[in-house]
């Protein structure tokens, strides 16, 4: 469904990605783990198209999407839960999935809501709250709800559980595995917590300093002694 091939990308003079090639089959969830800076959202944002791939190619459903501008992208059935989740802090709940729903074909609006609340019932609670006043983890729920309100076919995950208390990440995690296995979403999750990322993806990518280092089934990388030093066992 979606292939990164040698994709380098920067932020002015900088080098951000250095030749990323990944790829994500339908059905499948993949994650991306890595230290901070090592350039896994920039991965994500620039799937997007901001910032735009310098060279390399970025291919979602067979088409290069490379060049296209992001509205187009999320068109054709890409959508992204941005780290920091960035709703509309002045907009109601209700609002906020409306802005998601606005590339979706009006009829499933009503469908597609109720889809949301079921996953996030808080959420059916607060619908005429201002997402401002949110907590910080109603806040990320809503992010993830409005991501799905467009009917994605990928959806492109950072740090869902980021900042959390552990009762509501274990909450998040349940609904990711909820969507992909029961509604057939395929995934691309960035996530600090390796361990959880690594038990629920199908496979994944380590990133150092805008490489991809390591590959493989999340089995196989909760198992390597070097994948549990740097990241799991308290490593860096």
């Amino acid at each position: 469904m979606l292939r990164l091939e040698n994709v380098r990308s920067f932020y002015g003079g900088i080098e951000a990605l250095h030749g990323i090639s990944l790829h994500v089959n339908s059905g499948e969830i993949v994650a991306m783990i890595g230290a901070n800076g090592a350039g896994k959202s920039t991965t994500l944002m620039t799937i997007c198209g901001e910032p735009r791939a310098r060279s390399g190619r970025v291919l979602f459903g067979g088409a290069d999407i490379t060049h296209e501008p992001t509205f187009q992208i999320i068109r054709k059935g890409l959508s992204h839960a941005p780290e920091g989740r960035r709703i509309f802090p002045r907009m109601t709940v209700l609002e906020n999935l409306q802005m998601g729903a606005v590339v979706s074909a009006p009829a499933h609006f009503r469908d597609d809501l109720k889809l949301v609340l079921n996953l996030f019932p808080i959420l059916g609670e607060r619908q005429l709250q201002r997402g401002g006043t949110l907590s910080g983890g109603e806040q990320q729920m809503l992010a993830i709800a409005r991501a799905l309100m467009s009917r994605p076919r990928l959806l492109l995950l950072d740090e869902p559980s980021l900042g959390l208390a552990p009762m509501l990440v274990k909450q998040i995690f349940d609904v990711i595995r909820h969507v992909n296995q029961e509604r057939g979403v395929t995934m691309l999750l960035v996530e600090q917590n390796a361990h959880q990322s690594l038990r629920l993806a199908h496979r994944a990518y380590v990133l150092s300093n805008g490489e991809i280092i390591m590959r493989g089934t999340g089995a196989e990388l909760l198992a390597d002694p070097k994948v549990r030093d740097s990241y799991l066992d308290g490593g860096n």
